[in-house]
């Protein structure tokens, strides 16, 4: 039996499917939290945006009109709530490429793992390290940046989810991924064997400054070397090293059951899913 579609799932939920809701919210959870975390770095910032977005989605699921896929227009909700959303812990630090590459140059030393060690701690650095490079970008440039370039929607989608003309969106792409390109290209080791950053070479200022935990990883979920990142992406073309960092960074996912704590405040307001 083929599974039903997300689009299938929304037309059952608007019609009273308890089922097809709670389908629906587990499908979404992933994708959601994938870009709220990229948006506002830290796992409870992103946990209590993906909540929301997540309860607005379904509870709004009638505007739903099935023109463009399901999962576009909860990117539209999510999109339309983060560049609204309070500023999170690190948006307040007020992040600039030209501060957090001194900030890297600062920080580097020969006293962390060796740079084909397979370490937590490294992976960690190279996780946190992507996840900061894009609260450099200003909100709309971030999720153009996200949309199009790591989750890698076509463009007149991510316009969509966006709700911008596509123009305006290839043009704010554009100016995002040639910020994003020079500082990874002048810093990062991953992409530019000349350039000074290594991730290893950050740890020791990293748990210095409580950024990462030995033994509480905040957001890797394997062990790895720099050398076996770096080898990953040099086996694409050299044109799509900078996003393959982002693309082969893989942050873990909530610790809390977004999912069920959604569920359970829908269930304690039942008619709204089909208002």
């Amino acid at each position: 039996m083929t599974a039903p579609t997300l689009e299938d799932l929304a037309l059952r939920a608007v019609a009273g499917d308890r089922n097809a809701v709670a389908g629906l919210v587990r499908e979404l959870e992933r994708p959601i939290y994938a870009l709220a975390l990229r948006m506002l770095w830290h796992p409870q910032d992103a946990e209590d945006a993906t909540q929301e977005i997540l309860v607005r989605a379904i509870t709004r699921l009638s505007q739903f009109d099935f023109r463009s896929r399901l999962t576009t227009w909860a990117y539209r909700v999510a999109t339309n709530y983060l560049l609204d959303v309070k500023k999170s812990c690190v948006e307040r630090q007020k992040l600039s490429f030209d501060s957090f590459s001194q900030a890297l140059l600062d920080g580097l030393s020969d006293e962390g793992p060796a740079d084909t060690e397979q370490s937590m701690l490294t992976e960690e650095v190279k996780v946190g390290c992507t996840l900061a490079m894009l609260q450099c970008l200003d909100r709309p440039h971030r999720l153009a940046y996200v949309l199009g370039e790591i989750f890698d929607l076509p463009a007149l989608e991510a316009a969509d989810a966006l709700s911008v003309d596509p123009a305006a969106f290839r043009k704010r792409l554009q100016r995002a991924r040639e910020e994003i390109e020079t500082f990874t290209r002048a810093r990062c080791g991953l992409v530019n064997e000349q350039a000074p950053c290594r991730c290893h070479r950050r740890v020791p200022a990293a748990v210095s400054l409580g950024r990462v935990r030995p033994g509480l990883p905040l957001l890797a979920v394997q062990h790895a070397s720099f050398r076996q990142a770096r080898d990953l992406i040099s086996r694409v073309e050299d044109a799509k090293r900078v996003v393959e960092v982002h693309r082969t960074a893989h942050p873990k996912g909530p610790s809390a059951d977004i999912a069920r704590l959604v569920l359970a405040m829908l269930e304690a307001s039942p008619d709204e899913v089909s208002n």
